[in-house]
């Protein structure tokens, strides 16, 4: 089974995506807490933790590598459901093994974040032991943006992390809802959605002819609307 993961920091969304039993773990990142109005990273993310004690990734905002280390440490001590979100490389480009290493070998469970290639998984996968906790998250939705398929680096990624028990590939920026279906396909292992579309997978199952029907009447209702004449 592909865990289905909200990808939310809305405080009043967690509570409720919290109460859905297909809602297996949450992530987080610099921009939604920013969006869901948190002043302070540190309360904001104690507030969601009281919340849920499902997995949730808080992710570092450091851009040197010793304080990504200290930054990891520390979001790690606020609860044992976090998993600490790491970029695979920093703002300049440079590859963060170490900053995945050094917490890796802390026994912190880490979601490493922004990646793109199954080199980069490759990579990440070299750092790191057979124990303790690994999420990658690959981004398939943004490489989809820039006309590129996510596909096969999901599969060489998926391959190349078979040797490792520890470790799990997440399907990461959803674009639709059917992004499900195929991580499903993939067989990858988690699969982190925006809540608008978690809602529309409650509802698959739908027959065609009803999609039909459904969407023949919303054409007519708003050129009834407009009083649309020929």
């Amino acid at each position: 089974m592909t865990k289905i993961f909200c990808d939310i920091a809305d405080l009043d969304l967690i509570k409720k995506f919290n109460k859905k039993s297909i809602v297996k773990g949450f992530t987080t990142n610099p921009s939604l807490m920013r969006k869901a109005g948190a002043k302070d990273y540190k309360s904001y993310s104690k507030k969601i933790l009281k919340i849920t004690n499902k997995p949730i990734s808080f992710e570092v905002f450091a851009d040197e590598q010793k304080k990504m280390i200290e930054q990891g440490v520390k979001i790690n001590s606020w609860g044992k459901n976090i998993y600490v979100k790491v970029p695979v490389v920093n703002s300049k480009g440079k590859f963060m093994g170490n900053v995945i290493k050094k917490l890796n070998q802390k026994k912190i469970k880490l979601n490493i974040t922004a990646v793109y290639s199954s080199k980069q998984t490759k990579k990440i996968l070299s750092k790191i032991n057979k124990n303790t906790k690994v999420i990658i998250s690959i981004f398939a939705g943004r490489m989809g943006d820039k006309g590129k398929d996510p596909i096969p680096e999901f599969k060489n990624s998926i391959n190349l992390a078979k040797k490792f028990k520890n470790v799990e590939i997440l399907w990461a920026s959803v674009r639709e809802p059917y992004n499900y279906l195929q991580a499903k396909q993939l067989k990858c292992d988690i699969i982190t959605i925006p809540p608008s579309i978690i809602e529309k997978i409650e509802s698959f199952g739908t027959s065609t002819n009803h999609l039909t029907v459904s969407t023949v009447k919303n054409f007519l209702i708003d050129s009834k609307k407009s009083k649309f004449k020929i």
